[in-house]
């Protein structure tokens, strides 16, 4: 964000501030977060109504917290400005809303003219786009400004201009007007129902979680699991932002808040000060791929996909195991490499720890109930809250009753719920306006086609390869993600790339079809609408280079109608999910990858070290962002039966753990040419899917090198105690 553009009033929705204004952003701010438990629980306002509300209160509060006025945003002409811009948009955001029943009645009143709108719906129309530029910019930079601009011209006059898959009709600007303002996918339509439905409710849970003390249990916790262990420091850090991940929805935030405490005691440990602050950034990336709440990623999938909420996190629990796990294994090999992570108190606060774990894990355990027993996600964090309140009140009872400190609650009364409301919706502000600014892009994509376009482009560069199109995905990613928040990047990559690469997956099981021929008639005639000679031989059967060079030559127009008929539907939503997470891990991998990685610049401000080095750090240890979807692609790791599943992701330790020590040059100790043949071999075995001969020859082969490497590492030991 261009901080000479844009101040943050950061301090007026603290609650010590005592500003007549500030008191009345926190009011409001308390009022909006309630009116959000409501309308997802007894309210039944229509679905335009409810995002229209939503986005109405997020852009008073953008427009009150993010001035453009910069040294100037306190004085008082400033604030009248604010506050009249916000008021504004606020009412163009209801008017839009209640404008819409009329609109239709006119316009079928003089058919043929198209849509008929007032001059004062065209004013608020223009308004609200104006709004979504102006106020995404200032929350999160120019990117989306940028891309929300170019989206607009591209359906009005610029697609005329474009050659070959990109060129596409323009529409008259009424038309565009309508589907920006009401179509699904428009500003009020799918993706800012994902925020007013879903993401601001666990927001808000999150705020609870953090004032109510839950976030003390996790450092105690992990210090009862990683306090005897050699870098133990280190281990609290992945232990805490993997469990504060289900808090805080971000992977800066998460950085900052668990990594005031975990980076000193890493440094205190014995840890370089930039490995340090590498291990925090890649924990707390880690932390937006752990279930039940998994960022926003997981609500923004569910919608995408029609895949329910508790398949998704069913299916993640594995995969963010072996992230964590993969980080946990590079701490373990930087202990021995330096000999660091010794002698540190970790003494764990038994009453923090009794307290703050009652009110994490009774609330977290209503919530991931409701939602296994098929209600909306939006429901189980209702009831979550309610459930965190009831609990923090029973502590306190328990406090007044038990051995003096054997609780130490932290009472939710009237103002720690006013607190823990304005915290989840300050936190909310981004996500809610980027999630509707979005839907303008949105809506030029599915209106022209070019998602189409570009999901072809991809499939065409890749000539069906799997590996290629995740790279290229990966380097689209990186790039979006260098002005992107991570939601934001994974809504737009999934919009543009995974139908593509859906598809490629789809591809190979019909290339498995191919080889062995296609008897029936009906099917095998759908390639006669491919101008190809191997197209007459889909009946007999053909080679395996021979099927892809069939596949590479079917149009994008032809492969959508071929697919559906010869992949089952239960395959096709497995694609579509592992294409989806694919997408979805790849989008975190900015937090951690320099040039631009934000998490990792958090981490250094904290830990004292260099940022761009710290990036690299970071990087490296977060390597388990690319080796999981890997392992998506090429694996049942998503589809497969539990047993299959479990074979996967154990002997994919012993490949991460191989590749891992490959990198740093190190296991238990130094490790030599004999050892590196041994880990690259074992790694390739361990990695093999559901062989579980070449697994074990694989899982021996990293042991070995353990064994081995720790061998030497006594020997060498043995030696310097002998000169000295």
């Amino acid at each position: 964000m261009d901080t000479t553009l844009t101040y943050r009033r950061e301090d007026n929705l603290d609650p010590s501030n005592q500003g007549t204004r500030s008191y009345i952003l926190i009011a409001f701010a308390a009022g909006f977060a309630l009116w959000h438990i409501a309308t997802n629980l007894y309210l039944v306002e229509p679905g335009r109504w409810q995002n229209a509300i939503h986005f109405a209160g997020f852009a008073f509060l953008a427009s009150l917290m993010y001035s453009p006025f910069g040294d100037r945003a306190n004085t008082r002409n400033a604030w009248c400005f604010d506050l009249a811009y916000g008021l504004i948009v606020a009412g163009a955001a209801l008017w839009v809303a209640g404008a819409e029943n009329g609109l239709y009645d006119r316009s079928l009143a003089v058919t043929g003219l198209g849509w008929q709108f007032r001059p004062i719906d065209w004013a608020a129309g223009f308004i609200l786009i104006f709004a979504c530029i102006d106020l995404s910019r200032r929350v999160a930079g120019w990117v989306i400004p940028i891309l929300v601009i170019l989206s607009l011209s591209y359906i009005l006059f610029l697609g005329g201009y474009l050659p070959g898959i990109f060129r596409a009709a323009s529409l008259p600007m009424n038309d565009v007007l309508f589907r920006t303002l009401y179509n699904d996918e428009g500003l009020f339509g799918v993706l800012a129902t994902i925020s007013s439905v879903n993401i601001t409710l666990f927001m808000i849970f999150g705020g609870f979680l953090v004032v109510s003390g839950a976030s003390n249990f996790v450092i105690e916790l992990s210090k009862v699991v990683a306090g005897r262990i050699k870098g133990g420091a280190a281990f609290v850090a992945v232990l805490s932002s993997a469990l504060t991940g289900t808090i805080s929805g971000s992977a800066i935030a998460n950085t900052a808040s668990t990594g005031v405490i975990t980076i000193p005691l890493m440094k205190a440990n014995g840890f370089r000060p930039q490995f340090a602050a590498g291990v925090e950034a890649a924990a707390s990336t880690g932390g937006q791929l752990m279930p039940p709440i998994m960022g926003a990623g997981a609500f923004v999938m569910a919608s995408y996909t029609s895949i329910p909420y508790s398949t998704i996190v069913a299916v993640s629990i594995v995969p963010a195991m072996l992230y964590f796990l993969s980080v946990a294994f590079i701490v373990r090999i930087e202990a021995m490499k330096y000999d660091a992570g010794a002698d540190i108190d970790l003494t764990v606060d038994k009453g923090k720890l009794l307290s703050g774990g009652l009110v994490f894990v009774i609330p977290l355990a209503v919530m991931i109930w409701l939602l296994m027993t098929g209600v909306t996600p939006a429901y189980a964090a209702c009831w979550a809250i309610a459930a965190l309140v009831l609990t923090s009140w029973t502590t306190s009872l328990l406090a007044n009753l038990a051995p003096k400190g054997m609780f130490k609650p932290v009472a939710m009364g009237p103002i720690k719920i006013t607190e823990a409301l304005v915290s989840g919706v300050r936190s909310s502000i981004m996500t809610a306006i980027l999630l509707v600014a979005i839907g303008i892009m949105n809506n030029a994509i599915v209106t022209s086609g070019v998602g189409n376009s570009f999901s072809l482009m991809i499939a065409q560069w890749s000539q069906g390869s799997m590996v290629l199109a995740i790279v290229l995905i990966g380097l689209v990613s990186l790039v979006l993600g260098m002005g992107l928040p991570v939601t934001a990047a994974y809504i737009i990559l999934a919009i543009l790339t995974a139908p593509a690469l859906a598809g490629i997956m789809s591809d190979s099981l019909i290339v498995e079809q191919l080889v062995t021929g296609i008897a029936d008639p009906a099917k095998s005639a759908l390639f006669f609408l491919v101008d190809h000679p191997n197209a007459a031989m889909v009946s007999q059967g053909m080679s395996r280079s021979e099927a892809w060079d069939l596949m590479a030559a079917i149009p994008f127009e032809v492969a959508v109608t071929i697919r559906p008929t010869l992949v089952d539907p239960a395959a096709a939503t497995t694609f579509l999910l592992t294409a989806h997470l694919i997408i979805f891990w790849l989008s975190q991998d900015s937090n951690v990858t320099p040039p631009v990685c934000l998490a990792a610049f958090t981490a250094a401000g904290i830990a004292g070290s260099r940022p761009m080095a710290t990036g690299f750090e970071s990087w490296k240890i977060a390597k388990g962002l690319y080796i999981v979807p890997l392992m998506f692609a090429y694996t049942p790791l998503i589809s497969g039966e539990l047993i299959e599943v479990l074979q996967i992701g154990f002997f994919g330790l012993f490949g991460i753990y191989a590749t891992n020590a490959l990198i740093q040059i190190y296991s238990e100790g130094p490790i030599g040419p004999i050892e590196i043949a041994a880990l690259v071999i074992g790694a390739c075995l361990a990695y093999w899917p559901l062989n579980i001969v070449a697994n074990i020859g694989g899982a021996f082969l990293v042991v070995f090198v353990i064994i081995r490497s720790k061998q030497k590492a006594k020997a060498l030991a043995g030696g310097m105690q002998g000169a000295a």
